[in-house]
């Protein structure tokens, strides 16, 4: 289905939309790719809807509260936020500006085409955001959060968190 928001609504979603993420604050909402919709559904009332990377993800509640006081913030007077699970999140919604303020941050961002239903990535290397290099090895499959790994350059011997493909 495919909806078209008003000028209102759009400006709502920037808005709302602005908000960083609470668990990786160099990404916007928008750039992280959950943030699905605003809808105005009367005077000063806007429903948002917000999909988590992950079922269970501890980061909604807060990404609701931030979004939630920016809208009020903003002179809407009633918001409601609510979790849309389909269709699922994946790192294919990571907008490309995401993908580069991850790697400038020093995150490896995940490799393009890694979600359900994508291609599959031709190589299994993780570039080091801090060299360059493919010469990485994993040393925990999680992280500072449970959607990052964290690994480790061979050429520069730096450690870095990769942001799992998912």
């Amino acid at each position: 289905m495919v909806t078209t928001e008003t000028p209102l609504e759009a400006e709502l979603h920037r808005l709302a939309g602005s908000v960083p993420d609470p668990e990786l604050p160099v990404l916007t909402l928008d750039e992280l790719g959950v943030l699905r919709g605003v809808r105005v559904d009367g005077p000063d009332k806007v429903t948002v809807r917000l999909t988590p990377t992950y079922t269970g993800c501890p980061a909604i509640e807060a990404m609701s509260a931030d979004i939630e006081r920016v809208l009020l913030d903003h002179g809407v007077a009633e918001v409601s936020v609510v979790t849309v699970l389909a269709p699922a999140w994946s790192t294919d919604n990571i907008s490309d500006e995401g993908r580069r303020k991850l790697a400038e941050f020093g995150i490896a961002p995940p490799r393009q085409g890694g979600g359900p239903g994508g291609p599959v990535p031709l190589t299994l290397s993780v570039r080091c955001p801090h060299c360059g290099s493919t010469d990485t090895e994993l040393l925990s499959r999680f992280s500072s959060t449970a959607c990052k790994a964290l690994r480790r350059c061979v050429a520069c011997r730096e450690p870095f968190d990769h942001f799992k493909e998912l």
